[in-house]
């Protein structure tokens, strides 16, 4: 073993410790160039009761704060958690917003301050996927929020299957009105970004990125029995030397070794039980799909069955409207007894 598994907690904790290694991933990942960086401690017990939360890596960077968090194998909870991660890291900053005066508490007489919750700062949650996809064939996928209507437009199967594109164009101008509102900081809600990008997609997509390196070195430490040669093309990039430096086998100590040891056979004791788990799960969804795809088959062919009625009654009204005006029927007239629109009978 030349290099120490990147992915392993130890050591992508040491290597991204490092300010200077940190930044340039983010500015490679991110694609943007970074002024300042502020490594924030990674410790936080929120509550009394709550157990203590530890992020992998958490820092600041200009005007965003970053969490970044390496999964080493396939977690079912890793949406809720991490949603909980992304929100504790707003949360977080209560500690240092400024005060705020507000008005005269006049049961007390004295002045009331709160807290000047505008100063709060999107949040950026990473999570570096090492073995786990989501299903996802992209090098990574991007999650934020926004109003509602706009994934209500993508979703309205109805809609797409106009023949008049105005429908559609009526709709996204609303969707679009909404968007872009941004009255008293309403932009801040889609700033904040929970990114899952996908090791093992980078890889094999080998797109020319930026980021591509920094994983392809890391999947590349996966190998126990690794070798310096796979490494010499990382060489003329000075942080990537200092990263691998971090990790050489000339650093290691015995426990370091050991360490690796106990984590690849944890690693295999939990990937093997999820293999038991999952064959199990897939005899007896296999049962259980036989009857659900039975009943889905058939609510599928009714929605079908209802889509082609639709579109045959469109199409029987469109060909009357056709035959009225032909015939000099006004348009108010023919809408009235088709029902169509009069934006549909002018587009015939």
């Amino acid at each position: 073993m030349y290099l120490a598994p990147l992915n392993y907690d130890r050591y992508f904790k040491k290597v991204f410790s490092d300010l200077e290694i940190s930044k340039r991933f983010l500015e490679d990942f991110f694609d943007v160039s970074i002024q300042t960086i502020e490594l924030l401690s990674i410790n936080h017990k929120i509550t009394d009761d709550a157990t203590a939360v530890e992020f992998d890596f958490r820092c600041k960077i200009d005007d965003r704060y970053i969490i970044i968090d390496m999964q080493q194998w396939f977690k079912p909870d890793i949406v809720h958690r991490f949603y909980v991660y992304h929100c504790i890291n707003t949360a977080l900053q209560l500690e240092k917003l400024p005060l705020k005066s507000f008005a005269i508490d006049m049961e007390i007489g004295k002045e009331r301050k709160i807290k000047d919750y505008s100063e709060v700062i999107p949040v950026i949650t990473l999570i570096w996927m090492v073995d786990d996809a989501l299903n996802f064939t992209d090098d990574y996928v991007s999650y934020t929020m926004t109003p509602e209507i706009v994934r209500n437009f993508i979703e309205n199967n109805l809609l797409w299957q106009q023949p008049n594109i105005s429908e559609i164009l009526k709709e996204r101008t609303a969707a679009l009105k909404q968007l872009e509102n941004k009255t008293k900081q309403l932009s801040f809600l889609a700033e904040n970004r929970l990114i899952y990008a996908f090791q093992k997609n980078i890889v094999k997509n080998s797109k020319f990125t930026k980021y591509h390196k920094w994983f392809d070195l890391a999947e590349k430490t996966k190998n126990k029995l690794n070798e310096k040669a796979e490494f010499l093309k990382f060489a003329e990039d000075e942080i990537l030397v200092q990263l691998m430096q971090r990790i050489n086998k000339e650093v290691l100590t015995g426990e370091d070794f050991t360490y690796i040891d106990n984590y690849e056979q944890y690693v295999e004791r939990v990937k093997r039980y999820e293999k038991g788990v999952y064959k199990q799960g897939r005899e007896e969804g296999r049962e259980e799909g036989r009857e659900e795809g039975r009943n889905e088959g058939i609510e599928i062919g009714i929605e079908q069955e209802r889509q082609i009625q639709q579109h045959n009654q469109l199409q029987e009204k469109l060909l009357m409207a056709t035959q009225m005006k032909q015939k000099g029927f006004d348009i108010e007239t023919i809408a009235e007894i088709t029902n169509l629109t009069k934006q549909q009978i002018e587009n015939i």
